[in-house]
């Protein structure tokens, strides 16, 4: 492990971290081709929640308001989400899914199911279960 005075750059959780994250969105990519893991996470909040205002739809998949409005704005190009004005606030949107978003979702599942237990194939059950509960402490 790094003393105080040395910096091994392999033993950082950031660059482990981003280095999981390579990996698993390379084994995403080519499982689920269509659309990009954020755009995922939008489908499945959606598929999970039912329409959303876009500001809320951000905060539950994580996304800052510029980033849920780009994937918002492709999902929608590739008819997979349609939005609409809010009756009570015209500046709000409310997105929702279409049903080719929602067949798109459902046909992948299996995929995204898989995705998972490819990314965590290294570990056991047990080890699976401890590595998400020490990340949902620290997210």
């Amino acid at each position: 492990m790094a003393t105080e005075k040395s910096y091994i750059l392999d033993d950082q959780i950031g660059f482990v971290l981003r280095r999981v994250t390579q990996r698993h969105l390379a084994i995403f990519t080519d499982a689920i081709p269509e659309v990009t893991t954020t755009q995922f996470a939008t489908l499945a909040k959606l598929a999970e929640m039912g329409p959303l205002s876009q500001n809320l739809l951000g905060r539950l998949t994580a996304m800052d308001a510029a980033t849920i409005k780009g994937v918002v704005d492709r999902l929608r190009k590739q008819g997979l989400i349609e939005t609409t004005a809010d009756p009570d606030d015209r500046r709000r949107l409310t997105v929702s899914l279409t049903e080719a978003g929602r067949a798109l979702f459902e046909r992948s599942l299996p995929a995204a199911h898989a995705i998972t237990a490819r990314t965590l194939a290294p570990l056991s059950e047990e080890e699976r279960q401890a590595l998400l509960a020490i990340l949902l402490k620290l997210a």
